[in-house]
């Protein structure tokens, strides 16, 4: 009996040792990678944001980062804790609206994070959600495809926004969301403009590429794979404006979502989609959490909002 008395008691040692509050610190911490912009967030001193921190790391009695200079890195543990932290904050949240929700009050924390060309229609749906939920805290990361499966892999976000999702990736809900159809632009004073375009004629130009790892990049590439041929690449850039200006500057053609292009530049921009076999090619969005993810009623509602002004936001660029 005292034996089992012991175990239950060491089962629950974080319990006993570790706060809530130390738990919102470090989770903070882990997201910032700096003690001071954790303090800034939580209205602390730095100096209490890491005698917290430390007090948690002596609760867990195993290295949760390692400071080199000034920069901060989590370690394997580190990842591992940080990530049950935000479980543990996102459930408190789910709770605190669930009470607010009994008070008849809709508030909350709603995060979300897309790749780069999602953000031609996510902001204007952001806004459109805020202006019925007004007290709500909101916060919105625009970033490439491979730094958003990190940010998926560390539980950093409630709900994202995605092009192709890879088939290594199964543990996530997907909700197929609006068509994201990739097309070739040019300058429109481009040889090519009017032109019906082979995609042999299309491998001569220089192209403006994606950096690697962009789902635009391997559709291109596996597009041209299957023809045997070869992009010839003369530029690498990290986003869809970057790659515009490049193609403004008649530097060469490239591919985006058509979603980039506002209505205005389609019809009389310095850019012109470009007539070419095989494109548009016809990819979709997609809207993904990890499996087991209990979204908070704020997310779920964005979720259904996303979902019933899908045909809207496929016009809204």
């Amino acid at each position: 009996m005292e034996n089992a008395v012991n175990n239950s008691t060491g089962s629950h040692f974080l319990l006993r040792h570790a706060s809530l509050r130390q738990i919102q610190i470090f989770e903070a911490v882990s997201r910032h990678l700096s003690f001071t912009k954790a303090a800034q967030e939580l209205f602390l001193t730095q100096p209490t944001v890491s005698a917290q921190v430390k007090s948690f790391a002596e609760a867990i009695d195993m290295p949760l980062y390692e400071q080199i200079g000034r920069n901060i890195y989590l370690t394997e543990v580190g990842e591992k804790v940080a990530s049950s932290c935000r479980e543990i904050i996102d459930r408190l949240s789910n709770l605190e609206i669930m009470l607010d929700d009994f008070k008849g009050l809709k508030r909350g924390r709603l995060r979300v994070a897309v790749v780069t060309t999602a953000m031609y229609f996510t902001p204007k749906a952001l806004g459109e959600f805020c202006q019925k939920h007004t007290d709500i805290e909101l916060s919105l990361k625009i970033t490439n495809r491979e730094n958003l499966f990190k940010r998926i892999e560390q539980n950093l976000d409630d709900l994202y926004i995605i092009g192709q999702v890879p088939s290594s990736w199964q543990e996530l809900e997907v909700t197929p969301f609006i068509p994201n159809p990739l097309v070739i632009i040019a300058n429109r004073n481009h040889e090519l403009v009017g032109q019906k375009v082979s995609l042999q004629r299309l491998a001569q130009e220089p192209f403006i590429m994606r950096e690697e790892g962009s789902g635009i990049r391997l559709a291109v590439e596996a597009l041209f794979a299957e023809q045997n041929l070869k992009v010839n690449e003369r530029l690498t850039m990290e986003n869809n404006e970057a790659i515009k200006h490049c193609v403004i500057g008649d530097l060469g053609v490239a591919c985006v979502s058509r979603n980039a292009l506002y209505k205005d530049e389609r019809l009389n921009g310095p850019v012109t989609e470009l007539d070419v076999e095989g494109f548009p090619v016809q990819k979709q969005w997609n809207i993904v959490y990890p499996k087991g993810k209990e979204l908070s009623v704020i997310a779920k509602e964005f979720l259904e909002f996303l979902q019933t002004r899908s045909d809207e936001l496929v016009q809204i660029t």
